[in-house]
């Protein structure tokens, strides 16, 4: 059985998403174990208007007095809310009670907590928020998303290893290709930061570097790990999500212009529904902050219940292949060489 735990309370819904999310998980994965922690009085009156009778062996609640607010400050969160439904989630990873940490909350505190609480893997210097994304060849995971603003060369370098050592412990290549994201394809564009990080990557060959790629690229599939620093990242991510819902609201808008459109409507929806589940950001929520000793998966904030349920699917399935130890393992292979240094 896997055990994670949850952050029962963080996000924009709280209870009201994280709640009947966890139960859908534990109906769909079997070897699921699941500790609920937050205010255990409203988890509990939520559980029993959705499920008055579950199996208290696989679901369970932890107490926690506070929450971290979606606008609060990293600092604020890890010195003064040790009580918080974010901190107790993580200590039950430090402490052997739960092998990974779901969370929806705010995601500086959930990086600030989780490097102070469960450290970092000898060899990187700071965690980075992985996401996947759909692309024209299959899923394309990108980072950082969010977590660092403001990345050195070195940074970016391990990056674009622990990206490539999680697409292939996925299973899903064997020698994932790796692209820096960048304003061109020519040599001289770009910052100091992403210069000197293309001259790294291209000096080892330990990963499948293929170079610079430009923001059109990354939906191409042209390169299985997208790395970029998290301002880049997180302003890509959001400017792909508001085009693929302008797009979805101005094409209901057309197909119910008038009785002829909604006729197209009604004998496309078949291929519409293909199309949407292609894109569905539901099966691409779930960030996993990668560079710690153990697994967190950040949700999105206004996660709705299936996201959620995404969100724990990856971390049940980082869990399995045990991801953490596969970068420990091949950072420490490479420390050594000077091609690949991480120091």
């Amino acid at each position: 059985m896997i055990t994670i735990a949850v952050d029962a309370m963080g996000g924009d819904n709280g209870i009201d998403t994280t709640v009947p999310a966890c139960l859908k998980s534990l109906e769909q994965i079997p070897e699921l174990c699941l500790l609920l922690v937050g205010n255990t009085q409203a988890i509990g009156a939520k559980l029993a208007s959705l499920a008055p009778k579950y199996d208290v062996n696989r679901l369970q609640l932890v107490e926690a007095a506070s929450v971290v607010a979606m606008d609060e400050a990293p600092s604020v969160a890890l010195r003064q809310k040790r009580d918080s439904s974010m901190r107790i989630a993580i200590n039950q990873v430090h402490d052997g009670y739960a092998k990974a940490c779901v969370s929806a909350g705010n995601t500086g505190a959930l990086m600030a907590i989780s490097r102070f609480v469960l450290k970092m893997l000898p060899g990187v210097d700071r965690p980075a928020i992985l996401f996947p994304l759909p692309s024209m060849r299959g899923p394309v995971h990108m980072l950082d998303l969010g977590a660092n603003v403001d990345c050195q060369a070195e940074h970016l370098f391990q990056f674009a290893v622990m990206g490539s050592i999680l697409v292939q412990a996925l299973g899903h290549t064997a020698r994932p290709t790796v692209g820096l994201l960048n304003i061109g394809s020519e040599a001289m564009k770009g910052t100091d930061a992403v210069k000197q990080a293309s001259q790294m990557l291209s000096s080892t060959t330990d990963l499948n570097y293929i170079g610079y790629i430009e923001g059109d690229d990354i939906y191409s599939g042209k390169a299985d790990v997208v790395v970029c620093d998290g301002f880049v990242g997180n302003v890509a991510l959001k400017a792909s999500e508001g085009v693929a819902k302008m797009l979805i609201a101005f094409a209901k808008e057309e197909f119910n212009k008038n009785i002829f459109t909604k006729i197209v409507a009604a004998l496309s929806y078949p291929i519409l529904k293909k199309l949407y589940k292609r894109f569905d950001p539901n099966n691409y929520n779930g960030g996993s902050l990668l560079g710690l000793q153990a697994v967190v998966v950040k949700s999105h904030g206004g996660a709705n219940v299936d996201a959620f349920v995404t969100a724990i699917r990856t971390a049940v399935t980082e869990v399995k292949v045990n991801v953490p130890e596969k970068i420990k393992q091949i950072v420490a292979e490479k420390l050594g060489e000077d091609s690949f240094d991480l120091r």
